[in-house]
């Protein structure tokens, strides 16, 4: 063989990996088939935790609008766990301190 012969081989390996890359990138941009959300309006769905339950299921807490849902998948079928839960601006630490207070209101007033 001669050095042609692997210059060649070496430029169509590259012509290769290069188309590749170019797919994979438009298939991502472009998103594969689905149904693409015009970018100025604002998203109604989203996922806002996920949490391993063990090697197959998982727990997955979605929010659509002003509402969330919790759902099991992964398993042998797909659950709902909760559905409609309200959310609230606070963060779980800021409820617990609006709690305590609350509380300890209620305490004093009763004292």
């Amino acid at each position: 063989m001669d050095i042609t012969d692997y210059l060649r081989f070496v430029f169509a390996l590259a012509f290769v990996i290069a188309l590749i890359g170019l797919l994979a990138f438009m298939a991502k941009r472009y998103g594969m088939g689905y149904r693409n959300v015009a970018r100025n309006t604002q998203r109604r769905l989203s996922i806002s935790e996920i949490m391993p339950v063990d090697n197959k299921r998982r727990l997955v807490l979605i929010k659509r609008d002003d509402k969330e849902h919790l759902l099991m998948i992964g398993g042998e079928t797909d659950l709902v766990v909760e559905q409609n839960i309200a959310t609230d601006d606070l963060s779980f630490s800021e409820q617990l301190d609006l709690q305590k207070s609350l509380t300890q209101k209620t305490e004093d007033q009763a004292q």
